[in-house]
């Protein structure tokens, strides 16, 4: 251990979890002012009265008090705003398809038939992306193309027959612009959206220190995707070519009118499924082989290019197609092309998965407790990529109805697709009452079964011993509850995921052995009428509060900054990554302090902010001399760095990297755990259990192996420390004099309040 001097002085450096927080707040001060940042990217520090930056609470150890400078990274300007967090609820499936590839099973290394399985997974993971896109596009198409300009605006039809007169109608050139400039700018849109990046303000980090880097450290694979302008451009081209190609019958029948436009967007079209397919993934097994010679071939030049001829494509097909038939037999063949398409890529990428997560298991998590591994065996990422692509057809049919509605006209006539779609989300709610009415039976009765015994979880029992009846009780049911939430989160996402599959099982099934609707099963077309019309009312309301009120939208702020974390892979149509502006930002601030040899750094993360503290010490494990990473430190509270990024994200932050991690860092990582915190829990422990009025254990051990820890000892606030996790009391026992008191059960909140911060920061910077 690196012994402190008489100058020896600890940089606490703080990050917020999801849905941000006040500068004020993080730093624990009435007032606070930046010292460094962009604006965006924001280094805040305690003020005085003066508003100048003001050093932070001596951090008190056993024998002495050491100055202590405490600065936040406030990042939530990156993902606030009620624009920002609209556009982005309108891209939820797209994000959701991005989600899905960092969800995908570890590539073991040296193994060809592992290497070859992700290769695939990927380019399909890939292909239902640029599917999602078209699907999307086609959807748009329907509503202004097929039920506005072909259906509503036709001359002598009676639909908004007071607003546009008939001489409007007959106009040349006036229902195709109307029907498809909204597409084309909604096209364009995405592909706006899709180019905004972050800027980092900050140098490139350094290259690894010889001797530095381990072979897997959290985070590794967080970078920039270098064919993302590729990708983008072949999203754009398959969408302006599928727009092309709907009035004149759509991708899946040939016009004999305009054939040489039908084959161009034809064309097109398998240009852009062929370039996601064959694009290769940088963070894969082999980035220097598949995929180098066509991103050498789609190039700045080329993509321009097919940009321009896809939006001339667009313009010759309005030219051609005036005056637009009031019926377009397109947009049926479309979606119904489409959506079979799309759903045999998922199946396909879901039994790819299969071998593929079977290979992940046995090189990474066939030890591992059972309460470690990957959710669903690593096979998450083909759930997640289903309820994207049902999420994505149920929201269009449900605005094409919504508008239909609207427009007040029985005779507008919506494509015979989304009849299957109706009855897969009637029969999906069905399913879902079902599962969720035998889970909820199940779940009340486990519950009475617990409190009728009136066990307490081993640790409350000993966080709470002398405390009175009451209170034990109070902790006791806020444990179990925290508790079951983290437990079974991901039950209930392969609850909605089975929920929508079955859904989805049955209407192919009808659609496929061209059954008729039967009389008995109207009601569930009529439950899924009804539960799109809800889900597009639901997300147009929260876009409009978003708008309106960016403070109340507090929904749409958590998913944001969970799913804006992720880069840019599978889907390029996804808002811009904080993570690649606030990790080299977060570590330069880190390295410049640690550049004064009596500066210790202890990096914070609160929730959220614990997983991008822990990628930004092991970036600075990496780069640092090793006389260097003695003075990093890291403290992590209310961290899902257990139950949740681990098991959701195994290829990103896989379990070993965690403990390789904690062993670099010699025991200066602890964490601050509450039973009562939901979105909380251990991180460094597990298999915990009461023996002889003593906590015991299995966890991480500071040379990075794991295994049997010590009996947990009682510190002077009453918490309990097992390995580097420190359990809270909660409700706190007691006020501590010069501490802020919070009564009541606290649960993901007041970290920085409790009595155990500062003795976890002093350890984290080898002071205790």
């Amino acid at each position: 251990m690196l012994m402190p001097g008489s100058d020896t002085r600890v940089v606490e450096l703080r990050v917020h979890g999801i849905m941000g927080t006040t500068a004020e707040s993080l730093v624990g001060a009435v007032a606070a002012v930046d010292v460094a940042g962009d604006g965006i990217g924001r280094i805040v520090r305690p003020a005085d009265r003066l508003r100048r930056p003001g050093p932070g609470p001596l951090l008190r150890t056993s024998d002495r008090s050491v100055p202590r400078v405490v600065e936040g990274y406030l990042w939530s300007g990156m993902t606030s705003g009620g624009l920002s967090k609209s556009t982005w609820a309108l891209m939820f499936p797209f994000t959701l398809a991005n989600l899905a590839h960092w969800m995908l099973p570890p590539v073991p290394h040296d193994n060809r038939p592992a290497a070859a399985l992700g290769l695939v997974g990927r380019s399909l993971l890939r292909l239902a992306a640029l599917l999602l896109t078209v699907l999307f596009v086609t959807q748009v198409a329907v509503v202004s193309l097929d039920l506005v300009a072909a259906q509503c605006l036709a001359p002598g039809a009676a639909c908004m027959g007071g607003v546009v007169p008939d001489w409007l109608r007959e106009l040349r050139g006036f229902r195709p612009v109307v029907g498809l400039l909204p597409a084309l700018l909604v096209v364009l849109l995405l592909a706006r959206v899709s180019a905004v990046t972050w800027s980092v303000n900050a140098p490139p980090l350094p290259s690894p220190v010889p001797g530095n880097r381990p072979r897997r450290m959290p985070g590794a694979s967080l970078v920039a995707d270098p064919d993302t302008p590729t990708l983008r451009a072949l999203h754009t081209v398959a969408g302006l070519a599928v727009l092309a190609l709907l009035p004149s019958g759509g991708p899946f029948t040939a016009s004999p009118v305009v054939t040489s436009q039908w084959v161009i967007g034809l064309t097109l079209l398998v240009l852009a499924a062929l370039g996601v397919l064959l694009l290769d993934d940088p963070t894969g097994a082999t980035p220097h082989r598949a995929g180098r010679w066509l991103r050498l071939a789609l190039g700045r030049v080329t993509r321009r290019v097919l940009l321009f001829v896809s939006v001339l494509l667009v313009v010759s097909t309005a030219v051609a197609q005036d005056p637009l038939p009031n019926e377009l037999a397109g947009t049926d063949i479309t979606i119904e092309g489409t959506t079979g398409v799309l759903v045999v890529v998922c199946v396909l990428f879901g039994l790819v998965l299969i071998p593929a997560a079977l290979l992940a298991r046995r090189e990474f998590w066939a030890e591992q407790p059972r309460e470690l591994r990957p959710w669903a065996g690593g096979w998450m990422s083909p759930i997640v990529l289903v309820i994207a692509a049902l999420l994505g057809g149920g929201f269009g049919a449900g605005v094409a109805i919504t508008v239909r509605e609207l427009l007040g006209s029985n005779g507008l006539e919506l494509p015979a697709g989304y009849e299957p779609v109706t009855l897969l989300w009637g029969a999906s709610a069905a399913f879902a009452l079902v599962i969720g009415l035998l889970l909820g039976s199940i779940t009340a009765v486990h519950r009475w079964r617990r409190n009728r015994r009136g066990a307490q979880p081993p640790e409350s029992s000993l966080l709470h011993a002398d405390s009175p009846p009451a209170e034990q009780a109070t902790a006791t049911r806020a444990w179990r509850n925290a508790r079951f939430q983290r437990n079974h989160l991901h039950h209930l996402l392969l609850a909605c995921g089975a929920a929508l599959g079955l859904g989805a099982g049955v209407s192919i099934w009808m659609r496929l052995r061209g059954v008729g609707l039967p009389e008995w099963m109207e009601p569930f077309s009529a439950v899924g009428v009804f539960a799109l019309g809800f889900l597009a009312a639901a997300l147009m309301r929260a876009v409009y509060q978003a708008i309106r009120r960016p403070d109340l939208s507090r929904t749409l702020g958590i998913l944001a900054d969970l799913a804006c974390f992720w880069p840019r892979e599978s889907h390029p149509v996804v808002p811009p990554c904080y993570a690649l502006k606030v990790i080299p930002e977060l570590t330069e601030r880190a390295a410049e302090h640690l550049q004064d040899r009596s500066t210790r750094v202890v990096i914070t993360g609160h929730s959220h902010g614990s997983l991008i503290a822990v990628v930004a010490a092991s970036r600075l494990m990496e780069t640092l001399p090793p006389e260097d990473r003695e003075r990093v430190g890291l403290v992590t509270a209310g961290s899902p760095l257990q139950w949740a990024y681990p098991r959701a994200f195994p290829s990103v932050v896989p379990h070993r990297s965690l403990a390789e991690l904690h062993g670099e860092l010699d025991g200066r990582w602890r964490a601050l755990c509450r039973g009562t915190d939901p979105l909380g829990g251990a991180v460094t422990t597990w298999r915990r259990q009461v023996y002889d009025s003593k906590m015991i254990g299995m966890g991480f051990r500071p040379d990075g192996s794991s295994g049997p820890l010590t009996p947990a000892r009682t510190t002077d606030s009453g918490a309990l420390v097992l390995g580097s996790d420190h359990w809270l009391p909660d409700p706190q026992l007691q006020p501590v004099p010069g501490l802020r008191w919070s009564p009541g059960v606290r649960r993901h909140s007041d970290y920085y309040a409790d009595p155990e911060w500062d003795e976890a920061v002093a350890i984290a910077a080898g002071l205790m």
